[in-house]
């Protein structure tokens, strides 16, 4: 968009008649070459110079080849091909075979799409508490699919459209989890800062001494999920200060973002409740109207062995007191 308008800008100005203005089809190269060279180096626009900077750097732009230690860090991956979301999809979709209960369709579309984006990105490493926060989600958002079964085969599918092995990262939740079990709040904030050898210790210390560290959702889960484990009260106004302290003060992250997701998993939480109770009052009530309707046939029944028991009651009575027919000799 910058360099477009440069280029609206650099021919707006150049005076109809120069030798850099516009020229019909079929200009000789000549000149072609000397209204690109004119429009990068901005001479004949008086234009200035650090603009005309900007605009050669960013036409002259080599992927990996920036004077920066971003790009030199993730230089190896220049080139190399990422799968695209579609893809991911597809590949998940093959994987499930079974469609996907309409009332989980779009969240389910909604959880490809988002950790395919988030496993892609050249930052993007997976920890054990990442893992824990993907695993809490999946929990979260599954664990009323009407289908168990093809409820554990959309997690089993999601992790093959992202080409992660599951029970790896089962494996390294567990780690984590093992560890947090029985700690305190206290435990984990000092972990946080670095005490220890803890796994949490470890993490910590790789994010502090990595400058492109990558915040992802699942890892803000992950943080909900010791949270809850350490006994403090699962409520949204409750969590956002510890998940503040937590990512700025121990961890030295912006704490903005996992703070907006905390909120945003509550509200999910509570909307999923709130289904949960609708969906349990419908089931309570089909199981009432069936037990009703099994109730009514069966006095239908009672009424009807009654009728027929009665009937032939009569017929019985009607033939003992009926005479015997002669029989001549």
């Amino acid at each position: 968009m910058f360099i477009r308008s440069a280029s609206v800008i650099a021919l707006t100005l150049v005076a109809p008649g120069s030798a850099f203005a516009p020229q019909p089809m079929g200009a000789n190269s000549q000149t072609k070459t000397a209204l690109h060279e004119a429009n990068l180096s901005g001479a004949s626009l008086n234009l200035d110079p650090e603009l005309s900077a900007a605009i050669r750097s960013q036409v002259n732009y080599k992927p990996g080849e920036a004077d920066t230690a971003f790009a030199k860090k993730y230089k190896h991956l220049v080139g190399k091909r990422l799968k695209t979301v579609g893809e991911a999809m597809n590949e998940f979709t093959q994987s499930l075979v079974v469609t996907v209960n309409p009332l989980y369709k779009n969240m389910v579309t909604d959880l490809v799409g988002t950790t395919h984006l988030i496993v892609v990105n050249a930052r993007f490493q997976r920890d054990p508490l990442w893992c824990v926060g993907i695993l809490s989600a999946l929990d979260l958002l599954l664990k009323n699919y009407p289908e168990p079964e093809v409820g554990q085969k959309v997690i089993n599918s999601l992790f093959k459209s992202v080409d992660m092995d599951e029970a790896e990262v089962r494996a390294e939740a567990q780690v984590m989890l093992d560890w947090i079990s029985g700690k305190s709040a206290a435990d984990v904030e000092a972990a946080l800062s670095g005490e220890g050898d803890s796994p949490l210790a470890t993490l910590s210390a790789n994010i502090k001494a990595d400058e492109f560290w990558m915040y992802s959702r699942y890892f803000g889960i992950g943080l909900l999920k010791l949270m809850e484990e350490v006994g403090i009260e699962m409520d949204k106004d409750e969590v956002y200060p510890i998940m503040e302290n937590w990512m700025q003060n121990k961890l030295g992250v912006s704490h903005l973002t996992a703070c907006a997701d905390s909120d945003m998993y509550f509200m999910i939480r509570n909307k999923l409740s709130m289904m949960e109770t609708m969906m349990k009052e419908i089931e309570i009530r089909e199981k009432k109207r069936m037990a009703e309707r099994l109730e009514e046939k069966a006095e239908m029944a009672l009424l009807a062995a009654e009728k027929e028991s009665k009937l032939q009651a009569e017929i019985d009575a009607d033939g003992s007191t009926k005479e015997p027919e002669k029989v001549d000799a």
